[in-house]
């Protein structure tokens, strides 16, 4: 598996199933985790949000399994209507390697907004519960990622193959097994890890607010049969082959590279709930919060056991990642927090291609929405609303983190650090 391959991966399945426990994790944890069936593990999840707030190990676990279940709530949505992911770096959340559906549901721009509401909602609880744990509290978790997972298909049964490792393994098109052969998958989650699966709550929760802020019905209307050939959007029985489509990248054939052209044209989205954006803002910046606490976090621990994301002091590369943390690195990401968060704050402005002399200022992208066209955007026009001057990001200053993250790349500990 190449280490974007895997980080890809991570980001997108992040906390899967508890199967081992350690001495402090609650007996319905380990039902939670260890269960055959959706009834099965719903009923666990719902004894430990009970004991939450009086049981700081219950309260992780069940934020851990409120999380799973939201990927599975979209995961789910989208195998009702006969998804057929992409399998593009372009559209990450869109990767899901979700099971064919022989028979899919017709679907409405309604009922798919419908859907990113049940997942951002869950993120939300998830999130919640998560932030109830106390900052000391000891927590150790045992974690296998080859142990059982989500279900995908909406049948009731958490199967083998849709188990963590075996997502993970789509999602690098084949490169993990399951059997002998396996890589260790095995990790000991503690309270640091905590603050790492709770910023990646707000920033998919900050995603998906984003898209609901917005009508984007009518790239729904025009593009979206790409996803969901079979699903009678409006467009299918015009510019859908006869067979269907086509499973697999969107390079694949030549209608999907068509259509891929029409979702970015129709990228021109106008604000329905100008809060929602205004919301997006408030996640990413919960996640830089977040993600200096988990660093705090890491940087204090005396253990080195199963790490999932070790620091400096915690030697030895990560069994799913293969890379090691130095602490360049991660000085280099504390700065990156800090940038990010200017940017933000319009502290600082987001230089443009085009413009010399004024940045972006990104709080008020956020806070004073105006309808969204990607590529006006990407060319100037629709970003004119938010130029000013002021102190503007400079190319050097992002070279300058990126030396220190060497020939991995930034991204790719971007996606890892959160």
């Amino acid at each position: 598996m190449t280490r974007i391959a895997n980080l890809l991966a991570s980001a997108l399945i992040l906390f899967l199933p508890l199967s081992y426990a350690s001495a402090a994790t609650p007996e319905a944890a380990i039902t939670l985790f260890a269960a055959k069936t959706v009834a099965e593990r719903n009923t666990a999840l719902a004894t430990l949000e009970a004991a939450a707030p009086g049981d700081p190990a219950a309260a992780y676990a069940a934020g851990a399994g409120e999380f799973f279940t939201a990927l599975e709530i979209l995961a789910s949505g989208l195998h009702r209507h006969g998804f057929e992911s992409p399998q593009s770096f372009m559209l990450p959340l869109m990767r899901l390697p979700v099971p064919d559906n022989p028979n899919p549901r017709p679907l409405t721009y309604e009922e798919f907004r419908a859907i990113l509401v049940g997942f951002r909602d869950r993120l939300e609880k998830s999130a919640a519960t998560l932030g109830s744990v106390p900052a000391g509290a000891d927590i150790g978790m045992e974690v296998d990622l080859t142990r059982l997972g989500i279900d995908l298909n909406e049948d009731g049964a958490i199967a083998p193959d849709e188990s963590g490792a075996a997502i993970m393994a789509a999602l690098a098109r084949g490169s993990i097994t399951t059997g002998d052969a396996a890589p260790a998958l095995a990790f000991r989650f503690d309270r640091a890890d905590g603050y790492w699966l709770q910023g990646y709550a707000e920033f998919l929760m900050a995603q998906a607010d984003f898209w609901l802020a917005h009508d984007f019905r009518t790239m729904f209307d025009g593009s979206f049969h790409m996803l969901f050939p079979r699903a009678k959007l409006p467009l299918q029985d015009t510019l859908v082959p006869s067979d269907g489509g086509m499973s697999g990248s969107i390079l694949s054939s030549e209608w999907r590279i068509a259509d891929f052209i029409s979702l970015v044209h129709l990228v021109n989205w106008h604000v329905v709930e100008p809060e929602r954006r205004q919301a997006a803002r408030r996640h990413l910046m919960e996640m830089i919060r977040l993600s200096r606490e988990d660093w705090k976090a890491i940087r204090a621990e005396t253990d080195n056991d199963r790490e999932w994301l070790p620091g400096p002091q915690q030697k030895g590369a990560s069994p799913l990642t293969g890379l090691d943390v130095g602490e360049e690195q991660v000085q280099a990401w504390l700065a990156t927090l800090d940038m990010a968060e200017d940017l933000l704050e319009g502290r600082a402005l987001l230089p443009h291609f085009r413009i010399a002399d004024k940045g972006i200022n990104m709080k008020r992208f956020f806070d004073e929405p105006k309808p969204f066209d990607l590529v006006l955007s990407i060319t100037g026009p629709a970003i004119a609303p938010y130029l000013e001057s002021g102190r503007i990001l400079t190319s050097g200053e992002f070279d300058q983190i990126q030396r220190q993250f060497g020939g991995a790349g930034f991204l790719t500990f971007a996606l890892w650090f959160n």
